[in-house]
């Protein structure tokens, strides 16, 4: 009896600090256990051991693209695209080069006085390299190099193959403003990256805006680009708040946030000679 009149008392001094701290354990418990089945059914990584170029571009198509970027020198923009106006069609139209022009504009929106070029070569790296040793040959186009070297501050170039859920960029009619987004992955997401926006791509097709979707080859490695167009920065703004209203939309950008280092948006204007317009 003297037992149990001890007890109880040890009992009771514990009663609301005991159940509160057996309470925080018992939910941190459940918060843990909440967060491990999540990952289970969250993460939709191919288990596969294949490169991840082999698993996420397009199967029936074997085209690489080339994207450039151009900084060009502020007082020599304006000679810049009227040299690339006149000479890039010939290469684009030139039956024996097996390459074509997907785009070419000048950022309004973003890095300043900078010039971006997309190619497509239909055939791979066969034909990229059948491509570089026929211009290398080409004297008007190695003069178009040469005076175009002096116009420019820098350049790079990354080699892109297209996600297979994305849609073909073919040519359309303007007028349109077109948004680059490139994402710098964090090393080893880039098929996570994947499965995730074959399902998001789906709450962006209603107004066409999707124009195409690629990821790096050579260059600047697991860095993804989306292109967009629009009409205008208005029309821009309403296609986007209407994704957040579409269910599942705001779990998707959840849950690829964290697969991203760097994030850059371009807004760019087409040159008149662009497919894209």
């Amino acid at each position: 009896m003297a037992a149990r009149v001890l007890l109880q008392p040890s009992l009771g001094a514990a009663g609301p600090r005991g159940l509160a701290l057996r309470g925080l354990v018992s939910s941190t418990n459940r918060a843990g256990e909440d967060s491990w089945l999540k990952s289970l059914f969250v993460r939709k990584v191919d288990p596969r051991k294949d490169a991840h170029s082999n698993l996420l571009a397009k199967k029936e198509t074997s085209s690489l693209y080339k994207i450039q970027f151009h900084n060009v020198k502020p007082e020599c923009l304006e000679a810049y695209n009227k040299l690339c106006q006149e000479v890039l069609p010939k290469i684009h139209e030139e039956k024996h080069y097996p390459c074509a022009l997907v785009g070419t504009w000048n950022t309004w929106y973003g890095e300043q006085d900078q010039a971006v070029h997309l190619w497509r070569y239909e055939g791979g790296y066969p034909a990229l390299t059948e491509v570089m040793s026929k211009l290398r040959q080409n004297k008007e186009f190695t003069a178009f190099r040469k005076e175009r070297g002096n116009m420019l501050l820098s350049r790079k170039n990354q080699l892109l193959l297209e996600f297979s859920f994305w849609n073909e960029p073919v040519p359309r009619e303007g007028p349109n403003i077109y948004e680059l987004r490139s994402y710098q992955l964090r090393p080893g997401t880039m098929i996570e990256w994947g499965n995730y926006w074959a399902r998001a791509i789906r709450f962006r097709q209603d107004s066409e805006e999707a124009v195409g979707g690629f990821f790096s080859q050579i260059g600047q490695l697991y860095m993804v680009h989306h292109l967009w167009a629009y009409k205008d920065l208005l029309t821009r703004e309403e296609i986007r708040n209407a994704a957040w209203h579409k269910h599942g939309w705001d779990e998707l950008v959840y849950y690829t946030v964290p697969l991203i280092q760097e994030m850059e948006s371009r807004i760019m204007i087409p040159l008149k000679i662009s497919p894209l317009q």
